[in-house]
């Protein structure tokens, strides 16, 4: 999406008939997938009412989703002004979506839920202009057209009309994950200089490292991110006025938010979930949508709002913490697209990644807040411990300035409930443990193929990024894999024979692991010494710091060994002996 200023174009004259209008409340503009496979959109109130029908959201990206369903959240949250505490979950749960409410509280709105309302235009503001009465073309919202090079897309032309339902999802998006950089000056806003508005930073979720609970249906989808208001350490009412989302406010003017309200909102996640980071108006008539003024609205800074924002990993920031002279900063927990959502388990179980607990302080990272709910959900036994929970993962990653997306993360993870039950505590410290084995393993892949390179005199970074590239590919679904059979207890398929409360159950699951570990790294280490060249066989001198010796094929293979059994020290013989198990294979 482009990010400069806008080009001057002129209004169309205006219809004498009527004024149009898009009902969003009764009119299909959600994209799902069906249980039976079919996509189709549909309104809010058939998405709410035939939820247990819908498997997903499928919208245009993975985080249209993500906007999309926190939409829902908050009409939802908003409808039964709770759930206020677990036990009104609880029914919920067992009773399904409460429809009766929630087509009356859409009913009730509905005004404000018109895509194209001359005065409530839904998350828009309306008469928003600037000095010389400009729009912008639909790329500045439209963020599956790319930014520069055009060759691979459907839009290579750029989005120059939008159907009104798509118009719909992208301006919920744009809410979202609107990029930062220079956008248009509206009239009344006291941040505009020379016709121009200037840089405030992406929309709110764009800040974050996406994280959701995924269920079989929508329905269930719905309800697990359906926290409820007594959760612990979860701020849902944090304002001096009741926490609402935007189309119960006043309807916003071009300037932002300032006073009390500025300082105190959000006041929970009705708040959240919807926040005006950007002031829109878009030009439409009765077929479509043809331009956007898109300008900045509602800045809000993520520092410390882990107590707020649930759906997000967060971590310490030394470099924050410095800079402002604060004891703690929190910020959002960004995903890294080279990572599959398995490797970031700590974060999502626990709390904690590698190297977390060198400091005795404040936590190192927090995990999302819906995990901790998750958590509760099941010392409460609303969910069984062996229920899989899927985890999913999507988030945006900026690339200059924050003025142009990189890439869009999408990924998710499956794993039992009772990796979040405090009775089974050692079971999720060694299946975060896991990952680390992964980890240390596939690094001695990469030293061997870095070792191969040097010994036959080239360089080594590339063939140790592919190295590890295919490890970690290969370990992906095996670990996958392990990951859902954790609480499946003593069985064949477990390899341990032991049953899930035992003591022991923990550690044999890991060792398991372990030698899974083994058996597909040590067979790409055979393929890559299987492929080494002459050269390397030969060797050669390699001068170091600590002197010289020879590198080769056979030197390089024994040192991969050597560090391929420290990482993976529950394959070794009479390791642990105690438990009494002998080497697997």
């Amino acid at each position: 999406m482009p990010n400069e200023a806008s080009t001057a174009v002129a209004t169309p004259d205006s219809a004498t008939s009527p004024p149009p209008h898009f009902d969003l409340t009764r009119r299909p503009w959600i994209p799902v997938l069906r249980t039976d496979g079919v996509e189709t959109e549909l309104s809010l109130i058939e998405v709410f009412e035939q939820a247990a029908q819908v498997r997903r959201l499928v919208g245009d990206l993975p985080t249209q989703d993500f906007a999309l369903l926190r939409l829902l959240l908050a009409i939802l949250h908003d409808a039964i002004d709770g759930p206020r505490s677990i036990e009104d979950w609880g029914e919920l749960w067992d009773d399904g979506l409460p429809l009766e409410e929630t087509r009356a509280y859409l009913d009730t709105h509905r005004e404000r839920f018109d895509l194209l309302h001359p005065d409530t235009p839904f998350m828009q503001v309306s008469g928003l202009r600037t000095a010389k009465g400009e729009y912008s073309a639909l790329d500045r919202i439209v963020a599956d057209v790319p930014n520069g090079a055009r060759f691979f897309t459907m839009r290579a032309d750029g989005a120059r009309r939008l159907d009104h339902g798509e118009a719909a999802r992208w301006l919920v998006h744009a809410h979202a994950y609107d990029l930062s950089g220079i956008k248009s000056g509206a009239e009344g806003d006291p941040r505009v200089k020379g016709g121009r508005g200037y840089p405030q930073g992406v929309g709110w979720a764009g800040h974050l490292g996406g994280v959701y609970a995924e269920g079989d249906d929508l329905r269930q989808t719905l309800l697990l991110n359906l926290i409820a208001f007594d959760t612990k350490n979860f701020d849902t009412d944090a304002g001096p006025e009741p926490d609402r989302p935007a189309w119960v406010h006043p309807p916003a003017t071009a300037a932002p938010l300032s006073g009390a309200a500025a300082g105190s909102r959000p006041y929970g996640v009705r708040d959240l979930y919807t926040w005006q980071t950007r002031r829109v108006r878009l030009q439409h008539d009765a077929e479509g949508v043809h331009g956007v003024l898109l300008a900045y609205g509602d800045p809000l800074s993520p520092r410390n709002m882990q107590l707020r924002e649930p759906m997000s990993a967060w971590r310490r920031s030394p470099a924050q913490e410095k800079k402002l002279r604060e004891a703690t900063v929190y910020l959002p927990r960004d995903h890294d697209p080279a990572r599959a959502a398995w490797r970031g388990l700590g974060a999502l179980v626990t709390g904690r990644v590698r190297g977390g607990d060198q400091r005795q302080e404040a936590a190192e990272y927090v995990r999302p807040r819906i995990v901790d709910w998750i958590a509760r959900l099941t010392v409460h036994r609303y969910l069984p411990r062996g229920h899989l929970l899927r985890v999913r993962l999507a988030g945006a990653v900026y690339g200059t300035q924050q003025s142009v997306v990189d890439e869009i993360v999408d990924d998710s993870v499956a794993m039992p409930m009772i990796l979040l039950h405090q009775e089974h505590e050692e079971l999720a410290r060694e299946a975060v443990d896991a990952v680390t084995d992964a980890e240390d393993a596939v690094t001695a892949l990469g030293d061997l193929a870095t070792g191969l390179a040097q010994a036959a005199g080239a360089d080594g970074d590339g063939p140790r990024g592919t190295a590890r590239d295919r490890g970690f590919g290969e370990l992906d679904e095996p670990f996958r894999d392990w990951l859902r059979r954790l609480a499946q207890g003593g069985g064949e398929d477990t390899g341990t024979g032991l049953p899930l409360d035992d003591p022991r159950y923990p550690r044999e699951q890991r060792r398991t692991w372990q030698f899974t570990v083994r058996s597909i790294v040590s067979r790409l280490a055979d393929e890559l010494i299987a492929s080494a060249s002459e050269a390397s066989w030969e060797g050669r001198v390699l001068e170091t710091k600590s002197g010289a010796f020879w590198l080769n094929t056979s030197s390089v293979d024994l040192r991969f060994r050597r560090a391929l059994r420290t990482a993976l020290p529950l394959t070794i013989p009479d390791t642990d002996s105690d438990n009494g198990t002998e080497e697997q294979q």
